[in-house]
């Protein structure tokens, strides 16, 4: 059962995130109509678009600034407490620091979970919906740029080879196209062409400038023609995805699709692995954040709660350059993506354990 101080605590803990970010998001929606509203007139951009944008920009940059609200709001109100002397009052009566931060830990476990659920389902949504509007409207001509068109080369299943130099994904037409046969690491035969053309009516492909090698025992087999129509097991588009595909699906897409992903000898794997062990790894920062935050701001200080603001800010900011810092290096470098995505856990895990032993003295 959850005592009055528990409910009075929780109660401040829901109420002041929930309050940051409702004043928060208002202010970084009027930023960005600032910035993008010359661009929306130029390309006559409908209203209904620009309201599904900024709903779907409401829950994406809400989950990408998760930790910073969370924190601020946490040591806004404890802040609060030990300026009017309630924490001292309560540790006093007998409580212990360790009970005192229970309904903390109830209030990061609430947020969490909302944050997982959000994560896994609403948040791929809106991605797709931000994403998107900003390369259909404000970006280039939005159809090619949001797409890995460049120097494809994929494994398409066991056995075959696939690669174009470049992708056309409004002609749906590839060029320098090859795929190349193997059984048992000896190749059997390859098919090349200057062109590749989808044909979406009956789901075929046109080949330019076809030339097909058969490797032979005793010599290759060549057959060529100016102009070849075939099917293939794959779908054009699917070789160049778009950049942020990652990004816009749910859990249980996200998984099969690198799984999909490993098997073609994607070079974009860790990016998409990146997005999914994300998915985890900013739910857990809540429990963290929420000991540090308390750590921090529970103790009555002589510059009062400006300077326990100050210190929330820097360390926040502190855990997001961090996260991006290591995001980066998963994406770019060797670094393994589930060490570098938790090594901002870790760090600030470590630094919670400390704080929070310094509090209970």
């Amino acid at each position: 059962m959850l005592s009055i101080i528990d409910k009075y605590i929780l109660k401040r803990y829901l109420a002041t995130f929930s309050v940051m970010l409702l004043m928060f998001i208002p202010i970084g929606i009027t930023i960005d109509v600032s910035e993008k509203v010359n661009k929306m007139i130029e390309n006559h951009v409908p209203f209904s678009a620009i309201a599904r944008y900024y709903v779907d920009f409401t829950i994406y940059f809400a989950n990408l600034l998760f930790p910073i609200f969370l924190f601020l709001s946490i040591i806004w109100f404890t802040s609060k407490l030990a300026n009017n002397t309630e924490i001292i009052a309560i540790l006093s009566s007998g409580i212990s620091f360790t009970r005192f931060l229970r309904p903390y830990i109830i209030g990061a476990t609430l947020v969490s979970i909302f944050a997982l659920i959000m994560g896994f389902f609403l948040v791929p949504r809106a991605s797709e919906g931000f994403k998107n509007f900003r390369y259909d409207y404000l970006i280039g001509n939005g159809i090619n740029e949001k797409r890995d068109n460049s120097d494809v080369y994929r494994q398409i299943n066991k056995e075959e080879y696939i690669y174009v130099s470049n992708y056309n994904s409004t002609s749906k037409m590839a060029f320098n196209f090859s795929m190349e046969r193997f059984e048992k690491d000896k190749l059997k035969y390859k098919v090349s062409a200057s062109r590749i053309k989808w044909n979406a009516k009956d789901s075929s492909y046109t080949l330019f400038d076809y030339k097909k090698r058969k490797v032979g025992a005793l010599g290759d087999i060549i057959e060529i023609a100016a102009k070849k129509d075939t099917v293939f097991k794959f779908d054009l588009e699917d070789l160049t995805p778009v950049v942020y595909i990652a990004e816009t699906l749910s859990y249980g897409d996200l998984v099969r699709f690198i799984a999909k992903e490993r098997e073609r000898g994607s070079t974009n794997i860790n990016v998409y692995l990146v997005v999914l062990y994300k998915k985890y790894s900013i739910p857990v920062s809540a429990f963290i954040l929420t000991i540090i935050a308390v750590a921090v701001s529970s103790m009555k200080r002589r510059g009062g709660m400006g300077i326990n603001l100050a210190i929330g800010i820097l360390l926040a900011f502190a855990y997001v350059f961090l996260d991006k810092v290591f995001g980066v290096l998963a994406e770019k470098a060797t670094t393994p993506p589930i060490i570098a995505v938790w090594i901002p856990n870790i760090v600030f895990g470590i630094l919670a354990i400390y704080l929070l032993r310094n509090a209970k003295r």
